[in-house]
């Protein structure tokens, strides 16, 4: 393929007509109602020609060959390289945001390469990536664009990954997810107060997409929460979010607690302590989370993965660099036969902690 043929608005399929003569979009809770010309909150998606386009299609930056658990996913082909990428906005207003550069650019500059489907699905073959990662802003605003990708990268047996807030309606959630194979799904806190305050959105439908996830799909999926001092960290919060996790999407599924910087609009709290990201590692466990991990700080012992029925450690990390390796080649605990829960391959990936940048105009 030649690079400068990409049609980059396309038309998409989510959105209705409302009073005024204005169209809203609905592929996300917000309900963006745009006159003629208007973009969503998102950016990337807007009103011409008196229907919602995706004006970003195959416009995409920020190439590079990450460890899989920098997603982060530590059940999902440990060890294993993936092709990630971004473009630009994002339809939630997270005052926090720690890729701001990317997520919040309105910008067209950001979006310097053009990435056709096909030639990312190449890319991350030649590169021996298992998978390619949908990161750094919302994957669900460029929703078509990477169902594309994702339907490309199935035809070369390569995993999609989806790192997304959630944040999407009903019926578009159906068909996004029918595409991918693994996300991590970012649960910001565990009350509406936080939610409307400091991300613009809503808690619930967060909530729903999680549920779902679990009960109509066979979609991997670890959960990751960025604790930020003072306002989601308490232990009752914790305690209360933890123990949901494990009446609805039951004890195998993984949580992360990550540490906060200061970052964009937010550069009046300090980092979190590391007692802190502990402390909720420990509620969890003890609310029957199988595996929680700690993010964002050097932590061996939070960073591993542990027998949840012997406590055998199964897989040591340090940082992304995954030494002891525990697991059967079908993924049970070497001592006591356990299943560990996750998709795993018959030995521990060799990639470590390297950052690969990437050319793409290198694979047309």
């Amino acid at each position: 393929m030649k690079k400068g043929i990409l049609q980059t608005v396309v038309p998409t399929r989510y959105w209705h007509q409302v009073e005024g003569g204005r169209i809203q979009c609905d592929i996300c809770p917000r309900a963006c109602s745009l006159k003629e010309g208007q973009q969503g909150l998102c950016f990337v998606r807007a009103n011409q020609n008196q229907q919602i386009v995706l004006t970003t299609y195959g416009r995409s930056s920020g190439f590079c060959v990450d460890p899989i658990e920098k997603k982060p996913l530590n059940h999902f082909l440990p060890g294993t390289p993936i092709l990630s990428f971004g473009t630009a906005g994002c339809n939630l207003a997270c005052q926090f945001c720690q890729n701001w550069d990317m997520s919040k650019s309105r910008e067209m500059d950001t979006l310097s390469e053009e990435a056709a489907p096909d030639v990312l699905a190449r890319a991350a073959q030649q590169l021996g990536c298992s998978s390619v990662a949908f990161t750094y802003n919302e994957p669900i605003i460029f929703y078509e664009y990477a169902i594309d990708v994702a339907k490309e990268c199935r035809k070369r047996d390569i995993k999609s990954v989806a790192v997304t807030a959630g944040y999407i309606c009903d019926e578009p959630r159906e068909a996004f997810f029918s595409e991918m194979d693994a996300a991590n799904v970012d649960l910001k806190a565990f009350t509406e107060k936080f939610y409307h305050k400091l991300t613009g959105g809503h808690l619930q439908p967060v909530l729903d997409t999680l549920c779902y996830l679990k009960e109509e799909t066979d979609v991997w999926f670890e959960l990751t929460t960025l604790l930020i001092p003072g306002e989601n960290d308490s232990e009752k919060e914790l305690e209360e979010m933890t123990q949901w996790v494990v009446e609805n999407l039951g004890a195998d599924v993984p949580m992360h607690f990550t540490a906060f910087h200061p970052s964009w609009k937010m550069l009046d709290k300090t980092s979190t302590p590391h007692q802190t990201l502990t402390m909720a590692r420990r509620i969890a466990l003890k609310n029957g989370v199988h595996y929680a991990y700690t993010g964002n700080v050097h932590d061996k012992e939070g960073d591993s993965t542990y027998c949840h029925h012997c406590g055998y450690k199964l897989i040591e990390r340090d940082w992304y660099v995954l030494s002891d390796w525990h697991l059967t080649p079908d993924g049970k605990c070497e001592q006591c036969g356990t299943t560990c829960a996750g998709l795993f391959n018959a030995e521990a990936g060799r990639w470590g902690a390297k950052r690969l940048p990437v050319r793409l105009r290198d694979f047309y």
